[in-house]
């Protein structure tokens, strides 16, 4: 499960990138690439490159500069890369992409961003007729259905395989003479597109592109692919249009993507500026502070502190070589494991009443912990402030969340929430709020699932009850 039992937040699914340019180092650009999109994944990261005819992989478990050591020296003009948390996956050297295959029609690098909803039932019939798969992950059912596809192309039959598939999934894939990109006909997973000097790039988010010095062009449109090679870009819809139906995830704007980039034409900085807007707005606290649990809900609390007069300060410092999160047993070992990664300022916080801005709370085991750190150190009163609604309901398109029981605002109202935590006061950002502060997206075209439960792609029951398959 990609969730952090410290922090208490979903992580970020995965990262993908992809370059197709015959004048530059494809492997370093892709290095690069995945450098900046770190974040959407710590647990392995993954390069392949190709001249048309052989493909070099490098591939580890850890962050980038963990996992690959050395870069693919084969001179080649295309690549792609990717960095990983697991979700139906296990986290397992195995899983590990770009996935690599041969087949009849040529060879392919696949890397892959999201979730399948319908991965477990055609990977069972796939395994009927006699198929044998190797990882655990749903990006083999992808290569999978691309071998098997009659099309005459191999975009064609990429075009086939994404056409069967449900759920969500931005795709980066080379061919023997293509880079080609893929987003789904809802769009759940963002995916864009840059222009190098003499070639073209493909990334999860727009802030990649500054890396390696490229110009962004636009974001893939749900149901759209584009084939890259030496003529240029070529775009089709592959999707049937009754089957479009926008719906990115409004997360990838409250905490998953990196603040300097642009999703679907709207900032993710100034999003979450105004979501602490509307925070203030929707409570008008009275306070001597404001402070954000860093570093998600900084922006957010520069929002709030702007809106409202409060000043903003830094109460809370973060320990950034504490290193990655890995599950503690027990509330104790939780505990220490926070105050190794943050820590109080008394001077900072004394006496004070202070509004506190976080992005989320999944389940609220760390929420309680920090406030009680934020009183022992003298702080008068919290009031915290979350720029989301309530989660609900487990999300299944690209985020590997709790059952829906573990969930705790499915099982407890803001008041009981409220005191279990041992805030003063706590608010949660508005729905109505939300949309304003995503201002250049239609609430129509983003997804809301985790919030209210309306879920626009079928769920299968043994996903929507929280029952996980482990094929290991």
């Amino acid at each position: 499960m990609n969730y952090d039992p410290i922090f208490d937040k979903w992580h970020e699914e995965c990262g993908v990138f992809g370059v197709f340019d015959r004048t530059v180092d494809v492997a370093r650009y892709v290095y690069w690439g995945l450098f900046a999109l770190q974040h959407r994944g710590q647990e392995s990261a993954g390069i392949a490159i190709t001249d048309g005819n052989e493909v070099a992989l490098k591939k580890g478990m850890g962050l980038l500069t963990e996992a690959i050591k050395e870069l693919p020296t084969l001179k080649s003009h295309m690549g792609t890369g990717h960095v990983r948390y697991s979700t139906t996956g296990s986290n397992n050297p195995r899983n590990i992409q770009p996935l690599v295959i041969h087949y009849q029609g040529g060879q392919i690098a696949v890397a892959h961003n999201g979730n399948l909803t319908n991965a477990l039932g055609i990977r069972r019939q796939l395994e009927a007729d006699g198929s044998i798969f190797q990882t655990t992950m749903d990006s083999e059912v992808i290569v999978n259905l691309i071998a098997r596809s009659k099309a005459d192309t191999q975009e064609e039959r990429i075009a086939d395989a994404a056409r069967q598939i449900e759920g969500a999934f931005s795709l980066v894939i080379t061919t023997n003479d293509s880079l080609v990109g893929v987003r789904d006909s809802q769009g759940f997973r963002p995916l864009c597109l840059g222009k190098t000097e003499h070639g073209y790039v493909l990334s999860s988010e727009s802030c990649a592109f500054d890396a390696i010095k490229a110009e962004f062009i636009r974001d893939i449109d749900p149901g759209e692919m584009v084939i890259i090679d030496d003529r240029g870009v070529r775009s089709t819809i592959y999707a049937e249009p009754q089957k479009i139906d926008k719906k990115l995830c409004v997360f990838e704007y409250i905490y998953f993507a990196r603040s300097d980039s642009k999703i679907d034409g709207q900032s993710v900085y100034e999003t979450r500026l105004n979501m602490g807007c509307e925070l203030y707005n929707e409570t008008k606290y009275d306070a001597d502070i404001v402070m954000s649990i860093p570093d998600s809900g900084t922006t957010a609390a520069l929002g709030y502190a702007r809106a409202s007069g409060i000043p903003f300060a830094e109460g809370l410092i973060k320990n950034r070589y504490s290193g990655r999160t890995f599950i503690k047993p027990n509330q104790e070992e939780r505990e220490l494991a926070v105050r190794m990664k943050l820590n109080a300022m008394p001077e900072v916080v004394g006496g004070k009443r202070i509004v506190l801005i976080d992005d989320s709370i999944v389940r609220g085991t760390t929420s309680g912990l920090i406030v009680k750190m934020l009183k022992e150190a003298g702080a008068k009163e919290i009031y915290m402030c979350v720029s989301s609604p309530a989660i609900e309901y487990s999300c299944h398109y690209g985020i590997d969340t709790s059952v829906r029981k573990e969930l705790i605002a499915a099982t407890h109202t803001i008041e009981e929430i409220r005191d279990y935590i041992k805030a003063d006061k706590l608010h949660y950002l508005s729905k109505e709020g939300l949309c304003r502060a995503v201002s250049g997206v239609p609430e129509a075209d983003l997804c809301f699932a985790c919030f209210n439960g309306d879920y626009r792609v079928d769920v299968p029951t043994e996903q929507e009850e929280g029952v996980k398959y482990v094929l290991e």
